[in-house]
């Protein structure tokens, strides 16, 4: 009983409350260190990859960019290179030849992969959007006509497909603007978003007259600021020929819904060279780049050990750490227009049907050469005799207006 007694006298119902108080307005160094720690450096890295390039890359402060250092420091040695792998797989089919290559470079990824949202300039009621509903439910009734769904369509409904035959829009590549980062909302961002954490670092200085805030927060997007902008991110990520006259085309491959036609015409970038850049030798990253960097790694690995060191007023640290990681995940994964990565592209046409093989006569039709170099992608097995005579006959077409040309 008296050992009862002893625990109910030792229970406090306001010290644990009191304790998680303390937990949330005064979070331990520890627990900074181990959110510095913990959280990836991916983020990081893509986010560079989308706002490199200009020189001044406007990355704010963030828990990643302790783990991105070492990860970056690696990828310098090993890979030497800076720039991430592509997020999207693609092709890129030169049209005169019909040569396909597997993408390897992350501008080609991010068009590619964000074609729906920035095709039509961002409107789902352009001409592309209508075409690819016009398909879908051409495909939808041509599904519900089918004798064997008629039978059932009593009982059992049709549903729209997602996907249908295939869509190629067609563009004009114009000027290239290599070293180009964009001026969209996503790139000024990154000035707020380090304007409103030294704002944040600020007040225990005012307040409590404490500057190890401010100094962390000065020295990370110091840091920050100086790794956007070394040169070897535009090397990178523009590592190509300019005033290509190639015509090329970039899909997701067999099976997806679009397939887009850029038509260099001696002012856009060599796409095809473009996609190939992560072999090129005469980009990589150079001994002393590969020392700065390393020299670069060694300062955030001392700026984590000295914000883990301190002891007052942390709670800002963690919402200015917060506020930057929250701009990095942003700018990461938002989409964005082909220009902002220097690759300018002026919309021509749509050329589209619920099946692919029509699609691929009609493009072929109006550009010759293009809808062939597709056919092995979507088509790599055999054809019908009735497609074999088709092309045979395109292909008749083209030899006669080349010989034309060069009499």
């Amino acid at each position: 009983m008296q050992a009862l007694h002893n625990l109910r006298g030792a229970f406090d119902p306001d010290g644990p409350s009191w304790e998680f108080s303390a937990y949330w307005t005064q979070p331990g160094p520890g627990v900074v260190f181990s959110i510095l720690l913990l959280v990836g450096g991916d983020v990081v890295s893509r986010t560079l990859a989308q706002l490199a390039g200009s020189g001044l890359t406007p990355v704010a402060l963030s828990f990643g960019w302790a783990s991105y250092a070492s990860t970056a420091l690696v990828s310098a040695i090993g890979e030497k290179r800076l720039m991430p792998t592509p997020d999207c797989a693609c092709q890129v089919i030169n049209a005169s030849s019909g040569y396909v290559r597997d993408n390897s470079n992350w501008i080609l990824s991010r068009i590619v992969r964000d074609f729906e949202d920035w095709a039509d300039h961002g409107k789902k009621d352009g001409p592309i959007q209508r075409r690819v509903e016009e398909i879908r439910n051409d495909a939808w009734e041509s599904a519900k006509a089918r004798p064997e769904k008629k039978e059932t369509c009593a009982s059992t409904s049709v549903e729209k497909p997602l996907r249908a035959g295939l869509c190629v829009s067609v563009y004009e590549a114009g000027h290239a603007n290599i070293g180009y980062a964009g001026s969209d909302w996503i790139y000024w961002t990154g000035f707020g978003t380090i304007l409103l954490q030294l704002g944040i670092a600020a007040i225990p200085y005012v307040v409590f007259s404490d500057s190890a805030i401010l100094l962390i927060t000065v020295l990370g997007n110091t840091l920050s600021l100086i790794t956007g902008s070394l040169s070897q991110w535009t090397r990178e990520k523009w590592a190509c020929r300019q005033q290509a006259t190639k015509v090329t085309v970039l899909t997701k491959g067999n099976g997806s819904q679009h397939a887009i036609v850029v038509m260099s015409k001696g002012k856009g970038l060599d796409l095809e060279d473009l996609a190939t850049s992560s072999t090129r030798l005469d980009i990589i990253t150079s001994v002393k780049l590969r020392i700065f960097i390393g020299i670069l790694a060694g300062l955030w690995i001392l700026l984590l050990i000295v914000a883990a060191g301190i002891q007052k007023n942390t709670g800002f640290l963690l919402a200015i750490g917060a506020l930057g990681t929250l701009q990095n995940v942003i700018v990461a994964g938002v989409w964005r227009y082909p220009k902002d990565f220097g690759v300018p592209l002026e919309f021509n046409e749509v050329i589209a049907d619920k099946k692919v093989m029509p699609a691929l006569y009609a493009v072929e039709s109006k550009y010759p050469g293009v809808g062939r170099s597709m056919l092995n992608t979507f088509f790599p097995g055999m054809l019908r005799e009735d497609e074999e005579k088709k092309w045979k006959e395109f292909e008749d077409i083209a030899n006669a207006v080349d010989k034309a040309s060069k009499s």
